[in-house]
């Protein structure tokens, strides 16, 4: 598809998908790589768009691609056009077809394990039509990819906060505490959450929104920044291995606990008095896309689906 109308020739919508991928990298080799096109092949549709547009995009050296003053402008531009192909392509499958075609679904580590039998019975007795395509992410990089539109939907803990994005909240669920078994908290059901205080603590590495919430309830409870929390592992799984070997405690979501700590002898379970620290989840969209009244759908059909698990569906 021909771009504007410059004499006999005219810049294409794969030439703006070229150049807007080499904008974002400044690397011809990783800009090949993200939209999956040869390195030979972009520098060409790139040097056929200059020549379209008449003006220099780029500075090439040895060592580095820049953009040129007007390739910073275009830029913009291109990645308007490309983002209004792609909103508009959106609209007419939905149009065409509701509940049917690929949903690439954005899904955080510590919801993924435990979650997505739920999503995936769903979307098999209720949305035979559509192609799921499951994508695990922190959220900073499932935000990204929401804005940039390779993901559709989002299911991670929220709030967000993020300007753009519409939350669709999914449940809320109560956070435990894991610890060894002989420690003096294993099996209670009335912790204060000024216990906290005191706890050598594991937390997940940085970039999990679960750490950043883990903290947020040891502040809320008295605790400072920092206080004897040691930051020991890249996912729940190995982080509870640490608890079990006795070198802390940790809090675990509570859909999270059956998997994570079945037949494991060495660890025990202690529950906060009420009211309990929560996390809430939900779904995540675009605000306005085209697929909006589907994604609401599911996500009601999703807090149905959740209430055999260990949590509150949201209103």
């Amino acid at each position: 598809m021909a771009v504007g109308n410059r004499g006999a020739k005219q810049a294409t919508l794969a030439q703006l998908r070229a150049f807007a991928a080499v904008a974002e990298h400044l690397h011809f080799r990783d800009a090949a790589a993200a939209i999956g096109m040869s390195q030979p092949a972009l520098s060409g549709a790139v040097s056929a768009l200059e020549e379209a547009l008449g003006v220099q995009l780029l500075e090439r050296t040895t060592r580095k691609v820049l953009l040129s003053p007007a390739g910073e402008r275009i830029a913009v531009r291109a990645r308007a056009v490309l983002e209004a192909m792609g909103a508009l392509l959106e609209e007419a499958e939905a149009v065409r077809a509701p509940f049917t075609g690929a949903l690439r679904l954005g899904v955080i580590p510590t919801v993924a394990p435990y979650l997505l039998p739920t999503v995936l019975g769903l979307f098999h007795r209720r949305y035979p039509g559509m192609d799921l395509q499951v994508h695990e992410e922190q959220t900073a990089s499932l935000l990204e990819g929401l804005a940039a539109g390779r993901l559709d939907l989002l299911l991670l803990a929220v709030p967000l906060g993020v300007p753009g994005v519409t939350e669709l909240p999914l449940f809320d669920e109560d956070f435990v505490l894991l610890a060894p078994r002989e420690h003096p908290l294993a099996g209670r059901r009335d912790i204060p959450r000024e216990e906290l205080r005191g706890l050598q603590l594991l937390l997940l590495d940085e970039g999990h929104c679960l750490r950043d919430q883990a903290l947020d309830i040891c502040r809320e409870a008295g605790r400072t920044d920092g206080a004897d929390v040691t930051t020991t592992a890249a996912g729940l799984s190995t982080l509870v291995q640490l608890v079990a070997g006795g070198l802390g405690v940790t809090l675990l979501p509570r859909t999270a606990l059956r998997l994570e700590t079945a037949r494991n002898e060495y660890l025990a379970t202690g529950y906060f008095a009420e009211p309990a620290p929560t996390r809430r989840i939900a779904l995540a969209m675009r605000t306005g896309t085209a697929r909006q009244e589907e994604f609401r759908a599911i996500a009601g059909a999703l807090r149905e689906a959740v209430r055999p698990l260990p949590v509150w569906p949201a209103a």
